[in-house]
């Protein structure tokens, strides 16, 4: 179940039932921590969709160009070295062979790729936000999702028979090493121009929503606790 629509119909049935109840600290519990945890519901909601007006949503989405520049520099300096190239051409009946970059993949070390995302949002408009919960140490459950989502991404890319026709057509020209590294990048990135931003917003989505929604909760407990010192203070 979704742990954010949870949080948020606990809080509000809270101070609702205290408003009815007519029991100021139930009502103050309730009340602060709806705000609590709807206000990080919005934050984490901006973090992929931009709302006109407010600057510094949509943070995901806007940096859509980054994000591909990063793939594309990934591939070229750890899989398409001179030394793997020379490597694999063609099978035995003359087809495209497909390249198994699988173990390669599996040894890419992805972290710096994690590390650009979190940075990206400490420096958004969110980043005060995400301090109160722990600044980027908050955002460490999610290193182990993306790594295996990009890593399962970059298997699929490079498996595709389209992809694997089109770098043997490249690598069997006469200036094979000369200018393949060029070629090469221009391939793949024809490839990441299919990927759209609404495509790669969906991956992290994905990824971050389950556990960024630990930030609406404690969202919630936080403002309830304001809330009862708040009322406790007015006894």
């Amino acid at each position: 179940m979704n742990k954010s629509y949870i949080t948020n119909a606990i809080a509000l049935i809270t101070a609702v039932g205290g408003y009815f109840l007519e029991n100021e600290i139930i009502f103050s519990i309730g009340l602060f921590a709806v705000s609590g945890a709807i206000t990080n519901s919005i934050a984490i909601h901006m973090l992929f969709e931009k709302v006109p007006g407010l600057y510094g949503s949509g943070v995901i989405p806007a940096r859509f160009e980054e994000f591909k520049l990063g793939i594309r520099d990934l591939m070229m300096t750890q899989f398409f070295t001179d030394e793997n190239i020379d490597k694999f051409l063609s099978d035995s009946s003359g087809a495209a062979s497909h390249l198994n970059l699988v173990p390669i993949i599996e040894k890419i070390d992805l972290e710096p790729a994690f590390n650009s995302l979190v940075n990206t949002i400490e420096e958004s408009s969110f980043g005060s936000m995400l301090a109160m919960f722990g600044g980027s140490e908050a955002l460490i459950p999610l290193k182990e999702p993306f790594i295996i989502k990009m890593k399962t991404s970059f298997v699929e890319i490079t498996q595709s028979d389209n992809f694997n026709e089109l770098v043997k057509a490249e690598l069997e020209q006469p200036d094979v090493l000369g200018s393949v590294k060029e070629k090469v990048e221009s391939i793949i990135t024809k490839r990441l121009d299919e990927l759209t931003p609404q495509l790669v917003k969906q991956i992290i989505q994905d990824m971050i929503r389950k556990h960024l929604g630990w930030l609406v909760v404690w969202g919630g407990v936080f403002g309830g606790l304001i809330g009862l010192i708040s009322a406790l203070l007015q006894l």
